[in-house]
C-alpha cells in the first residue's frame, strides 16, 4: 500500500501541469488573454493576428479563467483529456483510501460516505472537462457545483477518518496536516465564490481565480 503514495501526487502534478499547458495553447490561440494582463477594453477593433505571441487587445470575454481556456479546439481536447484521466485517478484514490481504512477498522458509514463524495468529484470533473463553458454552460456549472463542494467533503472526511484510526503520534500529526489542507480547501473554494461575485470591483480576476483554482486542485490531491 505505502507505493501507492505516488498516486495522490501524480494527481496533483498532472492536474496543475495540464491545466497550465491548456492555458499556454489558449493564449497561443488567442483564445484568452495572458494572465499578466490588466487592462481589459469594452470593445476591441479588429487586429491581425500574430502567431506565436497573445493578443494585444482584450475584452472581458477574454479572461483567462480555467474553464475559458478550454472552450475552444484544440486545447479544449486536452482540456477534457486533463478532466477524464484525472477523475479516474481521483477514482482510485478514494478506492485505496476505502480499502486502507477497512484494513484498519471496520467499516462505518463515514468511509462509505467519504468514497461517495470522491466518486461524486470525479463525475463532476468528467462534466467540467466534457462539457465546455461556452458550448453547455449549464452542464458545465453542474459539473462543478458537483465537483468542488464533493471534493471539500471528500478532504473534511478523511480528516475526521484519519483521527479515528490514528495509533501512533504520526498518524495524530497526519491527521493535523489533512485538517490544515481541509481548511486551506474550504478557504480557497470561498475566496473562488467571493470572486465569481464580485470579481472585478476590487482585484484582479483573471489572476486570482486561476491561481486559486489551482491551489484548490493541490489540496483536493493530496
Amino acid at each position: 500500500m505505502t507505493a501507492w503514495i505516488v498516486l495522490p501526487v501524480s494527481l496533483a502534478a498532472f492536474s496543475i501541469t495540464g491545466i497550465w499547458i491548456v492555458y499556454a495553447m489558449a493564449v497561443m490561440n488567442h483564445h484568452v488573454c495572458p494572465v499578466e494582463n490588466w487592462s481589459y477594453n469594452v470593445t476591441c477593433t479588429e487586429e491581425t493576428a500574430k502567431p506565436g505571441f497573445p493578443k494585444t487587445c482584450c475584452t472581458i470575454q477574454d479572461i483567462p479563467l480555467i474553464s475559458k481556456c478550454g472552450s475552444y479546439p484544440p486545447e479544449s481536447c486536452l482540456f477534457s483529456l486533463v478532466g477524464n484521466v484525472g477523475a479516474f485517478m481521483v477514482v482510485l484514490v478514494c478506492l485505496l483510501r476505502y480499502a486502507q481504512i477497512i484494513e484498519h477498522r471496520n467499516h462505518c458509514w463515514l468511509n462509505t460516505s467519504g468514497l461517495v463524495s470522491g466518486c461524486t468529484n470525479a463525475v463532476g470533473l468528467v462534466m467540467v472537462g466534457n462539457f465546455q463553458v461556452d458550448h453547455a454552460k449549464t452542464l458545465h456549472y453542474v459539473g462543478a457545483g458537483a465537483a468542488f463542494p464533493a471534493g471539500i467533503l471528500f478532504v473534511c472526511l478523511q480528516c475526521l477518518l484519519t483521527y479515528r484510526v490514528a495509533v501512533t503520534a504520526l498518524d495524530y500529526w497526519m491527521a493535523h496536516v489533512r485538517v490544515a489542507l481541509a481548511t486551506g480547501a474550504l478557504i480557497t473554494l470561498v475566496l473562488i465564490s467571493f470572486l465569481i461575485e464580485y470579481g472585478w470591483k476590487m482585484m484582479n480576476k483573471c489572476v486570482l481565480q486561476i491561481f486559486l483554482d489551482m491551489g484548490c486542485l493541490f489540496v483536493l490531491a493530496v
